[in-house]
């Protein structure tokens, strides 16, 4: 069921509101169809899940972790097992790559776009 929940969608906003140093420089790059044309959603409710970064048309997530995601491992993979079975692909970045090296993540997205066109 990707319909969001009530709690699903509060996190959300309040993510959008607050984001983190990380989640803004990523959001520079890719507000306004600022990448290739293709439209991201930010802190997207998917339904029980808050993806950071979203392209419906790509059925693409952008994940940015901190250093508390290696304390969520196994929480992070069942998450993205599940988004997988929706349909999606997730691509996760450290805070360091997006900081220090955007286009690498440009780079990764670009190529899930040439191997997954979005569907008309």
């Amino acid at each position: 069921m990707l319909k969001p929940t009530d709690r699903t969608r509060a996190s959300a906003r309040r993510s959008r509101r607050e984001p983190t140093m990380t989640e803004a420089a990523m959001w520079r790059l890719l507000r306004g169809r600022g990448l290739d044309g293709f439209k991201f959603r930010r802190q997207m409710p998917i339904g029980s899940y808050v993806a950071d970064f979203c392209c419906p048309a790509l059925k693409l997530i952008i994940e940015v972790d901190g250093g508390v995601h290696r304390l969520r491992e196994e929480s992070d993979a069942r998450r993205d097992a599940w988004l997988a079975a929706q349909g999606f692909t997730v691509l996760r970045f450290g805070n360091e790559a997006v900081l220090r090296n955007p286009n690498l993540i440009l780079e990764a997205v670009r190529q899930h776009a040439a191997r997954h066109p979005p569907s008309p």
